[in-house]
């Protein structure tokens, strides 16, 4: 969907004295978005803004190596900079792909935390005050991807050291992903992580385990998509063990209009109501354009009996 610019190396040789000789590219893509917005039915309803520009240098080594670092820049980034996301991936075409991300990175649990379709938005998303389970993300994080190990199978593992400040020990988890050449459609995954008990919130609600594991199975036949997920974090005491199951299914009603509605429980071992969401969602595209809305319900938000909230979002998002 993305027109990439490319702009030779050698243009800008001038510049950059330490280079290699071997050709690389430099590509760059962006895009913008207005939404209009509530996180909470009692609360305002906001617009938002986001832009961002990716830049991205990749070539590769005698040995035969892929080297591809990237910069998001990303106007609401922060007060202090402007600068977003960043990465290096070293990759190899038999040996698979190591991507170490200095800022924004996701660790297997935290990408795989809800695989069920959605036209837009999962059934938790856009609520304030939601909680999910899925494991750590952040920066200073390594992950590493195989390349398929037998037609359909992939294994993905991901690592955070203790940050300097003690308050975060080290994370860890490991995934595999198959999807069967025999039943074209099918995706079937399983990810465990460990999370440290000293580890209060992986970022805006998240549930803090010892041990977290997440399994889900996709199937995809025609213009539907329907999936399921199970997820866990098992804490050393009762009210930390979590668990939570998502569904959800979708309609491609056009190559360029599609629809879905998604489910998702959490029984927290901290509460004896279980929060409970669903939600519908819709996108449509025209090239570079697309109009993308999602309404949400949340009962007993966090576990809180009676905290009933509803949520929706309505964006024009622009790809360039």
């Amino acid at each position: 969907m993305n027109n990439f610019k490319k702009i030779g190396l050698s243009a800008l040789a001038g510049s950059l004295v330490a280079v290699s000789a071997h050709a690389a590219e430099i590509s760059m893509s962006g895009g913008a978005s207005v939404a209009f917005t509530s996180g909470d039915d009692k609360g305002k309803t906001t617009y938002y803004q986001n832009d961002s520009i990716t830049f991205t240098v990749s070539g590769e080594t005698d040995g035969g190596l892929s080297i591809t670092t990237s910069l998001e820049l990303d106007g609401g980034a922060n007060a202090s900079s402007s600068f977003d996301n960043r990465s290096l991936k070293i990759g190899h075409d038999t040996l698979g792909t190591i991507t170490f991300s200095g800022h924004g990175g996701d660790s297997v649990l935290s990408g795989w935390d809800d695989k069920t379709p959605t036209a837009y938005e999962e059934a938790w998303a856009l609520t304030t005050g939601n909680v999910k389970i899925d494991g750590v993300a952040g920066d200073n994080l390594w992950r590493y991807d195989s390349p398929e190990l037998m037609p359909g199978l992939t294994v993905s593992a991901s690592y955070q050291a203790a940050d300097q400040t003690g308050s975060n020990s080290a994370y860890t988890d490991v995934g595999v992903m198959y999807a069967p050449e025999m039943l074209e459609g099918l995706t079937i995954g399983y990810a465990a992580g460990e999370v440290d008990e000293t580890i209060n919130t992986h970022g805006s609600g998240n549930v803090t385990g010892t041990d977290e594991s997440t399994m889900f199975v996709t199937y995809a036949s025609g213009p539907i998509t329907v999936g399921y997920q199970s997820s866990e974090a098992d804490g050393s005491t009762a009210t930390q063990d979590d668990d939570s199951t998502a569904m959800s299914i979708s309609y491609a009603v056009t190559d360029d209009f599609s629809i879905s509605y998604s489910e998702h429980e959490l029984d927290l071992g901290s509460s004896t109501s279980d929060q409970e969401s669903d939600g519908f969602s819709a996108s449509y595209t025209m090239g570079g354009t697309s109009i993308k809305a999602a309404f949400n319900e949340t009962a007993n938000v966090a576990g809180a009996a009676g905290t009933d909230r509803e949520s929706m979002e309505i964006a024009l998002v622009f790809a360039f």
